[in-house]
């Protein structure tokens, strides 16, 4: 059988994948269409397995470093699911204040990525808050199809009511210095424009490809926004003009980047859509940014 790499794979193959990752597809119909590129060795179930996330090689930072204090806790979104649980990391060895960040996950919940990325902002000096707003349903199920299913079947402004009831936990956290931004992922990047626009005092938000608000909304924003765009995401992208008037003429400060051949999920380095040099630039101006505006 013959082992896949990247430059293997078409990029029709990841657009299949975003639109089924994204519930444009349902999964009969997206085997079918994959089945197409079923060519030359390359099996179904080896080029399947090949776009899926591989979460047991790719984490970064172990839950058990010894360089931080990571562990769940709950906390309350009255105006959302309620009882919320999220995973709260911060350095080992800080006994001071710290600047926080919410991470804000995908859309399937608080799955190993989504946890590894919030261990890598507090290694960076952050006290980090990475929320599952699958809470009310039991959590993010152990696998991404599981995962998405049940996101499905929440409200997303009810989501979002969530991850605004973390800002307010972290804020008034003990070791926090009450200055807070976000930063989301697709799903999540939604949430970051969201949080932007309903919560006056955050002090950074940072979306990854993420779906914008309505013109209406998006005047409302005081929040300095750091957005990260991938170059072939044509789906989100196609909202990114009309954005960027209102914020130009409402004179929000932001800074938008587009990272060259990159696929949505460049920064997810669990699936093949991940671009190693687009993703590292990226979370380096995420952090400096963050600095800048928390600290």
């Amino acid at each position: 059988m013959k082992k896949l790499k990247k430059e293997d794979i078409p990029q029709e193959v990841f657009d299949l994948y975003d639109a089924y990752a994204h519930n444009k597809l349902e999964r009969r119909k997206f085997l079918e269409k994959l089945s197409i590129y079923t060519i030359g060795g390359i099996t179904l179930p080896s080029l399947l397995s090949f776009i899926s996330p591989n979460y047991v090689d790719t984490i970064t930072v172990k839950p058990n470093d010894p360089k931080l204090i990571s562990e769940f806790i709950t906390y309350k979104s009255p105006k959302g699911g309620g009882e919320i649980k999220g995973l709260l990391s911060k350095p080992s060895e800080n006994e001071g204040k710290l600047p926080g960040i919410i991470i804000v996950h995908e859309n399937r919940g608080l799955n190993p990525y989504i946890e590894d990325v919030g261990r890598r902002a507090a290694l960076d000096g952050f006290i980090t808050l990475a929320p599952d707003a699958l809470s009310p349903l039991g959590g993010y199920p152990g696998n991404d199809d599981d995962g998405r299913a049940l996101q499905k079947k929440r409200d997303k402004d009810e989501m979002l009511e969530d991850f605004i009831a973390a800002y307010e936990h972290l804020m008034n956290h003990k070791n926090c210095n009450g200055k807070v931004g976000v930063v989301g992922f697709c799903f999540g990047g939604w949430i970051s424009n969201m949080m932007a626009v309903k919560i006056p005092t955050l002090k950074a938000a940072v979306p990854f490809y993420g779906g914008q608000p309505s013109n209406e909304e998006a005047a409302k924003i005081k929040t300095p926004l750091l957005l990260q765009f991938a170059e072939l995401d044509t789906r989100v992208n196609a909202g990114w003009p009309d954005y960027e008037k209102v914020l130009k003429e409402n004179s929000i400060e932001h800074t938008a980047y587009f990272y060259e051949k990159t696929n949505h999920g460049f920064h997810n380095n669990t699936t093949p859509r991940y671009d190693e040099a687009a993703a590292t630039l990226a979370w380096t101006r995420t952090i400096d940014f963050f600095k800048k505006k928390l600290i």
